[in-house]
């Protein structure tokens, strides 16, 4: 980490860092203030993860930090460094999209959508350390994801398609 300006200019608040996002290394200048989510969607334009309540309880902002959900508006973008970093946009792979992302459209978890990145990436989570999670551990594991237009339901039922797909190996996964 590294001043990005002369030390008299105006702007020499900010550090410059490289941060590894979506498997890829970003050389990016933000004010050390900045939380990870303003880092994210102002200097990097990865409006994918959203802005909810900013205190850290609708997880709308859920990101993977080294595959560990984490909630970026309480997350300082310096506490980035050495880390990987993972949002929604870096999701869908290579083949099209992730599992989860299609079993949430095919049962339409996702109606407004706007909490719809921070689920998939907290969903992700809980698959990678129980391929076959029960329905209890869904909810004890999404509790801190917050979705207003859904009732829940249909977002469960979706991870629940996706693990069994994953599991099976099928083409949609």
């Amino acid at each position: 980490m590294k001043p990005a300006t002369e030390p008299d200019s105006p702007a020499r608040s900010k550090v410059q860092m490289i941060l590894r996002v979506n498997g890829e290394s970003h050389d990016v200048a933000f004010v050390p203030h900045k939380t990870l989510l303003e880092v994210l969607r102002e200097d990097m334009r990865l409006t994918g993860t959203k802005h909810g309540c900013e205190l850290g309880e609708c997880g709308t902002c859920t990101i993977l930090v080294d595959g560990v959900p984490r909630l970026s508006c309480l997350m300082l973008g310096l506490e980035s460094d050495g880390h990987d970093i993972r949002t929604i946009e870096g999701m869908a792979g290579a083949c099209g999209a992730h599992p989860l992302q299609t079993a949430f459209a095919e049962l339409g978890a996702a109606q407004c959508g706007y909490c719809t990145p921070g689920f998939l990436l907290a969903a992700e989570a809980v698959l990678a350390r129980d391929p076959t999670p029960s329905r209890a551990t869904l909810v004890e594991e999404l509790g801190g994801n917050l979705c207003r237009c859904t009732g829940y339901l249909k977002i469960y039922e979706a991870i629940e398609l996706a693990a069994a797909r994953m599991q099976k190996g099928t083409p949609d996964a």
